[in-house]
């Protein structure tokens, strides 16, 4: 449960803003991104320093993105998924519908 509270602790503190509906998209997204790559690289049982390896990047770069704290290019997207052996897919799709009291409990 503790990631689970620090990502609430962010949420509340990104709605606290003007800006809090696009900051707080852009937070979950990059989280959401790095908590799926950090599951895809412990299934294989790799390091960051291994992964970062197979990428041609560093371990901190890998810890930063796995961390949320990034915004990847598609081009760190594409080597990481070839590194993983997985394809990138990239879709866009319709808005859901937030209810503003959704966010902010």
């Amino acid at each position: 449960m503790h990631r689970r509270n620090r990502w609430d602790e962010l949420r509340r503190d990104r709605l606290a803003s003007p800006a809090a509906g696009a900051g707080y998209e852009r937070a979950r997204r990059a989280f959401e991104l790095g908590e799926r790559l950090r599951a895809l690289r412990e299934a294989q049982h790799l390091s960051q320093a291994e992964l970062a390896r197979r990428m041609g990047s560093t371990q901190p770069a890998i810890a930063r993105l796995e961390a949320g704290r990034v915004a990847p290019s598609l081009d760190t997207l594409d080597r990481a998924a070839g590194a993983l052996g997985v394809e990138l897919v990239i879709t866009f799709q319709q808005p859901q519908q937030r209810d503003r009291r959704q966010l902010s409990g």
